[in-house]
């Protein structure tokens, strides 16, 4: 079992920007892709940003690329989602999850096992 977990969630004005964090508690934390979901209110969940175990091969959503950034810290078993220039639109609960990636890497969510519970991310106008 992995268990994930988010900190950075926060409450920000419109262009402003914040870095949330999973911290994973596997040993084997390279061999994982790591991916960030978000869900607003009375909406579906849906894909924000991936990257493979290695920290070579990333995916964004098109409503987030050129503004956030995914990155992951192997040796110290931290995954970053680096987020500027925050809009309204980007408030949602944040989740990171996991899987051990034996193929290339997907924006779909159903292709992930592990979670986190989700860090709330609130972006004013």
């Amino acid at each position: 079992q992995v268990q994930l977990v988010e900190s950075g969630g926060a409450s920000v004005q419109a262009g402003g920007s914040l870095r949330l964090s999973c911290t994973p508690s596997t040993r084997t934390f390279s061999l994982y892709a790591m991916a960030w979901f978000r869900q607003a209110p009375r909406k579906e969940r849906e894909f924000v940003a991936v990257l493979s175990g290695s920290g070579i091969a990333s995916d964004y959503a098109d409503s987030v690329k050129g503004r956030f950034t995914i990155s992951r810290d192997n040796a110290k078993n931290i995954l970053y989602l680096q987020m500027n220039s925050l809009n309204p639109e980007d408030t949602a609960v944040y989740y990171c999850a996991a899987t051990f990636q034996v193929a290339g890497i997907s924006r779909v969510s159903r292709d992930y096992r592990y979670w986190g519970q989700g860090t709330q991310v609130s972006v004013s106008s």
